[in-house]
């Protein structure tokens, strides 16, 4: 019952001493509960842990050492070998992503259309426009110049998935800048497939104070002021 609305950060537990007072202690990566290998996580140490419970209890016992300091969540799967990206793949890499995430938001109203709750009612509005034009590119497999022609041709559609997707990870808190956390579970899951979204965001951090704020994510996209 102590333990019931006491919060404890990723990687620790509440514990109850013998005066019944709760307290946050290291999670033991051996008591995780099982995963499936589809819930494997690859560390920063280049290694592959039973799920994010397991990383963050060991990151945790490691806490005041270099190692634990180091240690974060680098991506969702299995460690595995991840390519150098090259000048060409980073500078192509905006094209993609643009064409990605107003790929989801058109995802998402589509599925709004049957039950609503992906998108609230200003979103939908947005989205509307872009879903009912018929000059938008259908989700598929594009080549560089066509991603290219329809960014240049469409801009338009392209602008607030931009600003969508990073008020959709501005949330800790909502201050018009993205920390490394925040971009986490974005980058995390989208590793294994897009080898460039690290060297990516670090260039996106222009000043290279570690946050990226609205300006320099959009001008990172192509988005003008």
């Amino acid at each position: 019952d102590s333990c019931r609305n006491f919060h404890c950060k990723r990687g620790k537990v509440c514990h109850v001493d013998k005066q019944r007072k709760p307290s946050c202690i290291c999670q033991d990566p051996a008591t995780c509960p099982s995963t499936k290998d589809y819930e494997n996580v690859c560390g920063t140490d280049n290694k592959t842990y039973d799920g994010t419970c397991q990383l963050f209890g060991t990151k945790c016992q490691l806490e005041g050492t270099k190692m634990g300091h180091q240690l974060h969540l680098d991506y969702m799967g299995s460690c595995k070998y991840i390519p150098h990206c090259t000048d060409y793949e980073v500078d192509q890499f905006p094209l993609r992503m643009r064409d990605w995430l107003k790929n989801i938001l058109m995802q998402y109203y589509k599925c709004d259309l049957d039950t609503s709750g992906f998108l609230t009612e200003k979103q939908r509005s947005k989205v509307k426009k872009i879903y009912q034009n018929d000059k938008h590119l259908v989700a598929g497999d594009h080549t560089v110049e066509l991603l290219l022609h329809d960014f240049e041709k469409n801009y338009h559609m392209y602008v607030y998935p931009v600003h969508w997707q990073f008020h959709k990870l501005d949330q800790h808190p909502v201050d018009r800048l993205l920390t490394h956390s925040e971009l986490a579970p974005l980058r995390a899951s989208l590793v294994p497939m897009e080898h460039c979204i690290t060297r990516f965001f670090q260039e996106c951090n222009g000043d290279q104070d570690k946050l990226i704020a609205l300006k320099e994510w959009c001008h990172c996209f192509g988005i003008k002021e």
